[in-house]
């Protein structure tokens, strides 16, 4: 097992941008790759970055993306291709073995494959022939509605649209796609603790707040184009807590590339005041504690929760 080494140097800065273009050189992607990445997250012939959901600022940048956008668009555009020379390499047994690095790093699809169990190896198969599959399995069903038909949320709109529309032509709507298993048992819960099943604040919220409590998250890691706005927060005084079991590197100091003098100079912003590492599952206990010690101090804005709160 390869051994990772601590890392004690800010977040993002030159590493970063040096390990994006490696990325992008590993894929053998660099051209292709480069000029996506130019256009992610650009409101005019651009698209959204699919390296996270952080949402677009009303302002645009000329370059808006992150090391983690830049990785997932090295892996979108890459031209090395998983072709049959390579599945008659490596058996299914051989590849569940694998890293998911392993397998990304195998290259895209390239033709439709089909599981062969006498040899345990993926084959090609012609389009017509993969329909015919499909078709003989849906025909041997008694009913449309015992099919279920899964899909990434990922999947683009028009091919979204045509894929729905065959599914409903053949006559049910068993529809569920990964968001589904990711949001809504938040969406249910969330509606019924807060009345909106989503979250409640913007992006122009960060840049007025006094306080931000961040529980769990670990934004250099899954959305870094956060730290940014973070660290102009914190520059205007915000204080900043992070509550997490982890200690994130990333919300210890952060070297904007967007920032030339930072990156010439070798300076960074520092990002948390406080980090409070609570046990695993310890967050509830914080948090009943944080509000019985409002109650019984009486730090609490009755006119908010009279006008905006039922059963409180």
């Amino acid at each position: 097992m390869r051994k990772i080494p601590v890392y004690s140097h800010p977040a993002a800065g030159w590493p970063a941008l040096i390990s994006s273009t490696r990325k992008l050189m590993d894929y053998q992607t660099f051209l292709r790759g480069s000029v996506s990445v130019l256009k992610s997250n650009q409101p005019q012939g651009g698209f959204d970055c699919p390296g996270c959901a952080w949402p677009d600022h009303k302002s645009h940048k000329r370059i808006d993306v992150c090391e983690n956008g830049i990785k997932v668009i090295a892996s979108e555009t890459m031209t090395k291709k998983a072709d049959a020379q390579f599945f008659a390499r490596h058996t299914v047994t051989e590849l569940q073995r694998w890293s998911g690095y392993e397998l990304e790093h195998s290259g895209r699809l390239s033709e439709p494959m089909y599981y062969d169990a006498a040899q345990d190896r993926y084959v090609p198969i012609p389009w017509e022939a993969a329909y015919g599959l499909i078709t003989e399995q849906l025909g041997k069903l008694d009913s449309p509605n015992e099919a279920l038909f899964y899909t990434s949320g990922r999947v683009t709109n028009e091919p979204a649209f045509m894929y729905q529309l065959f599914v409903r032509s053949f006559g049910t709507n068993n529809l569920p796609d990964c968001s589904n298993m990711c949001h809504e048992p938040t969406s249910v819960m969330l509606g019924k603790q807060l009345g909106v099943g989503k979250a409640t604040v913007m992006l122009e919220d960060f840049e007025q707040a006094k306080l931000i409590l961040m529980f769990g998250q670990n934004p250099a890691t899954n959305h870094p184009r956060m730290l940014e706005m973070l660290a102009h927060a914190h520059e205007q005084g915000c204080r900043i807590i992070s509550i997490n079991p982890m200690r994130e590197q990333g919300l210890s100091r952060f070297r904007n590339p967007q920032k030339p003098m930072h990156m010439a100079a070798g300076q960074s912003d520092d990002m948390v005041d406080d980090v409070i590492q609570i046990q695993i599952g310890g967050d509830t206990a914080l948090l009943t504690g944080i509000a019985k010690w409002l109650i019984e101090n009486d730090r609490i804005n009755h006119d908010f929760i009279t006008t905006s709160y039922r059963r409180f």
